[in-house]
C-alpha cells in the first residue's frame, strides 16, 4: 500500500511540472484547400501515432492532440492559434502548411514563449531573419529542395531552366533558391512566369515554358497547383517532346493523386520515402492501416516533430518553453523519419534528403511503389549554414 502511495505521489509531482496537468499539441493546417493532401488530416493521424508510440503520457501527464483547418488564411490561422493558447491550453503548434501561416504563428508563439515546429511550411525565413528562440523547422525548406532538385539535375544534364512559379512569397523564394543552385552548378535560367494560387488553367504559362526551349521546367509551386500543371503539361505533350519537369515541392501524396501515367519521369526531392528501409516500410504499413495512404515527408516529419517534442519535455522535466527549446537543440533525432539528425541553434533540423524520379507505370511493382531513388543528399550540404542564415537569435 505504501509503495502505491509513493508511486501516486511521484506521478503527481511529475504532472505538477506540466502546465494544466496535460500536454496538448495542436496540428494546424490546410484540410480543405489546395494543400489538403500535402498534409491535412493525415498529419493529424501522424501526430496521434507519435503520441501513442511515446506511451500516451509524458512526465505522468496525458498527451492530447487537437487539430483545425486554417483554410490557407493567415488571419484565420492566427485567430485559431491565439484561441488555442489563451483559452484551450494548447502548449505547442505544429505542421503549419504555407509559409505565410508558418511565419505568422511562429511570431505569435514567440511572444507567448510557446514551441512551434513547422513541418509543412517551406520558407527559409523561419530559421533566417524571422527566427525565434521557440521556433523549429523540420522536414525540408526552400534551400534544401532547391539544392536537391536544382543542383542535381544540372549535373545530370538539365542545364537550362524555365520556371513556372506560384505568385506569392513561397514561390518566389523557391524560384530564387533553385536559380542560384542551377547557376552555381554551371546551368542557365532562361526565364520565368508567375501564376495565381489555385489557378485552373495553366495553358498560357505552359506554352511560354515550352517555347523557351529549356531542358527543365521547374515547378515552383505545391499541392494541387503542381498536380494540375503536370497534368496539363502531359496534355500539351511537353515531356513527350523532350523537356523535363521538376517538382520543386511535390510529394508522394500528390503523385498518387495524379497517377503514374501523368507523373512519370518527374524529378523531385523528399526527405522521407516509405520504401527506404525495413523501419520505414513498417511505419508506412501502420500509417496505411489508419489512413488508406502511404506517408509523405510532411506526415513522417510531423510524426518525428511530435516525438522529438515529447522527448524534449521528458528530458527537460517540464513543458516550459525555454527548457523544452533547449532540450530540443541538445537531443539527436533518430526515428523513422531521420537518422542522426540534429537541431541547429537557429531551430533548423538537419537530416538527409533523397533525389527521386517517378517511375513509369510498367516499372511499378505494387501500390505506392512510385519512386526510383537517384541519390541520397546529405543534410549538411543541402541546408543553409546556420551561421549564414541571417538569424539573430539570442543564445539561451
Amino acid at each position: 500500500m505504501s509503495a502505491m502511495m509513493a508511486l501516486a505521489a511521484s506521478t503527481s509531482a511529475y504532472a505538477a511540472d506540466i502546465s494544466d496537468g496535460k500536454v496538448k499539441i495542436g496540428i494546424l493546417n490546410d484540410q480543405s484547400g489546395v494543400y489538403a493532401s500535402f498534409g491535412g488530416k493525415y498529419s493529424y493521424e501522424a501526430a496521434k501515432m507519435a503520441a501513442e508510440d511515446f506511451g500516451g503520457t509524458v512526465l505522468g501527464a496525458p498527451i492530447e492532440v487537437v487539430t483545425a483547418d486554417h483554410q490557407n488564411k493567415t488571419d484565420v490561422a492566427s485567430n485559431i492559434a491565439r484561441q488555442w493558447y489563451d483559452t484551450e491550453g494548447v502548449d505547442s503548434i505544429m505542421e503549419l502548411t504555407s509559409s505565410s501561416v508558418g511565419l505568422a504563428v511562429q511570431a505569435l508563439s514567440k511572444d507567448k514563449k510557446k514551441i512551434t515546429i513547422n513541418t509543412a511550411a517551406a520558407t527559409n525565413e523561419l530559421t533566417g531573419a524571422q527566427c525565434s528562440p521557440y521556433g523549429f523547422h523540420w522536414a525540408f525548406d526552400t534551400n534544401s529542395l532547391a539544392y536537391g532538385t536544382g543542383g542535381a539535375l544540372v549535373q545530370q544534364g538539365g542545364d537550362s531552366w524555365f520556371f513556372l512559379t506560384a505568385d506569392y512569397a513561397f514561390g518566389y523564394s523557391l524560384e530564387k533558391s533553385t536559380s542560384e543552385f542551377v547557376k552555381e552548378k554551371g546551368g542557365t535560367v532562361l526565364g520565368a512566369v508567375r501564376h495565381p494560387l489555385s489557378t485552373a488553367d495553366y495553358s498560357s504559362f505552359l506554352l511560354q515554358a515550352q517555347s523557351s526551349g529549356a531542358k527543365v521546367i521547374g515547378l515552383a509551386n505545391a499541392g494541387l497547383d503542381t498536380s494540375n500543371a503536370i497534368k496539363q503539361a502531359a496534355e500539351f505533350g511537353i515531356t513527350a517532346g523532350g523537356q523535363r519537369l521538376a517538382g520543386l515541392l511535390f510529394t508522394i501524396a500528390e503523385v498518387h493523386g495524379l497517377g503514374l501515367e501523368a507523373a512519370q519521369g518527374l524529378t523531385l526531392t523528399e526527405s522521407f520515402y516509405w520504401d527506404r528501409d525495413d523501419e520505414s516500410r513498417e511505419f508506412g504499413k501502420r500509417f496505411m492501416e489508419r489512413t488508406g495512404a502511404m506517408p509523405n515527408m510532411v506526415h513522417a516529419g510531423t510524426y518525428s516533430a511530435v516525438l522529438s517534442y515529447l522527448k524534449a519535455i521528458d528530458k527537460a522535466g517540464t513543458d516550459e518553453g525555454d527548457a523544452v527549446a533547449k532540450a530540443l537543440k541538445e537531443l539527436p533525432v533518430n526515428d523513422v523519419f531521420a537518422k542522426n539528425g540534429r537541431v541547429a541553434e537557429n531551430g533548423r533540423m538537419i537530416s538527409d534528403l533523397y533525389l527521386l524520379e517517378v517511375k513509369k507505370p510498367a516499372d511499378s511493382k505494387e501500390p505506392w511503389d512510385y519512386y526510383n531513388v537517384l541519390a541520397t543528399i546529405p543534410g549538411e550540404e543541402a541546408y543553409l549554414d546556420p551561421a549564414k542564415s541571417g538569424c539573430s537569435l539570442v543564445a539561451q
